[in-house]
């Protein structure tokens, strides 16, 4: 299964909830950044992940504790069956980078293990035990462009007219999501218990108009996730400065994401921005969720 990394387009949060959860109203895209998920038989359960050159692998999880076991024991536990299998994770998506990799993998896990295993779950159960796994889980199931709220879990495909291009700047230094969050909690004890919802992105997206999307973007988490890292300020100056159209945070970071007009475009700003920074890609979008590909 092939997963795609997210970025949110508009992130607007409200005030814990007693769960200590946020409520968000988000809005996410699936850009052309994948992890490969591959499952296949074994007698025992074990979990292979290898990384790209600029993914840091010393940043992820212990054996056993991977968003993916995690994964396999909810849908085995579902279906009241054995948790049996191989299952390999090629990741290209960075780790702790706002982009949701983690995610992908726990939703490709999801749909391949459920072929391994012949379980034929149905979309909505899937998608249940995905938002049981992670807020960002279900919309790695969906894909394309999708509205979110909730905690994040609850989503539905919107209208997508256009055809966009991103310019994405990773660091091997993650950022911690709960720090973000409690970073926001200090910089907005006043947040409102519902958040402002997304009208200027989605009216952007129906319409297919870049410029508009570039004004509408908007993260209520950007101001915690600088306040952390200072240096991602310059990183968005700079892709600006280069001519991206607009630079942001994405997600808690620290992962800066800069829309460009065109796919011509994006590579301009790249190349600039390439002898400066060890890791810059190019990523379309919006693109498919959770999906299979058949290797000759």
């Amino acid at each position: 299964m092939r997963v795609p990394a997210k970025v949110n387009l508009y992130l607007g949060v409200g005030a814990p909830r007693p769960d200590g959860f946020h409520p968000l109203d988000t809005v996410y895209q699936a850009i052309g950044l994948y992890d490969d998920v591959t499952a296949g038989p074994a007698d025992d359960w074990r979990v292979d992940v290898r990384t790209s050159d600029h993914v840091a692998a010393e940043a992820l999880p212990p054996a056993g504790d991977n968003i993916v076991d995690r994964a396999a024991r909810l849908l085995a536990a579902h279906h009241g069956v054995d948790v049996r299998g191989e299952l390999r994770v090629d990741k290209d998506i960075p780790v702790a980078a706002g982009l949701a990799g983690g995610s992908a993998d726990a939703a490709g896990a999801l749909v391949a293990l459920d072929r391994l295993w012949q379980l034929e779950t149905p979309d909505d159960d899937l998608l249940r035990l995905a938002g049981e796994l992670g807020s960002d889980v279900p919309f790695a199931l969906v894909g394309g462009s999708a509205h979110g709220t909730g905690r994040g879990e609850l989503v539905h495909r919107v209208p997508d007219e256009g055809g966009w291009w991103w310019v994405v700047v990773p660091f091997r230094e993650g950022l911690s999501t709960p720090d973000v969050y409690r970073r926001f909690d200090q910089l907005h004890p006043d947040a409102p218990v519902v958040p402002t919802g997304p009208l200027a992105v989605l009216g952007a997206l129906q319409d297919g108009d870049v410029r508009a999307l570039a004004r509408a973007l908007h993260n209520d988490l950007q101001a915690a996730a600088l306040d952390l890292r200072p240096e991602l300020a310059d990183v968005i100056a700079a892709g600006e400065e280069a001519g991206g159209l607009r630079g942001m945070v994405s997600g808690s970071g620290p992962t800066v994401v800069l829309l460009c007009g065109s796919g011509d475009e994006a590579r301009q700003v790249a190349g600039t921005l390439a002898p400066s920074y060890d890791t810059v890609l190019i990523a379309p979008a919006p693109v498919a969720g959770a999906h299979l590909v058949v290797r000759a």
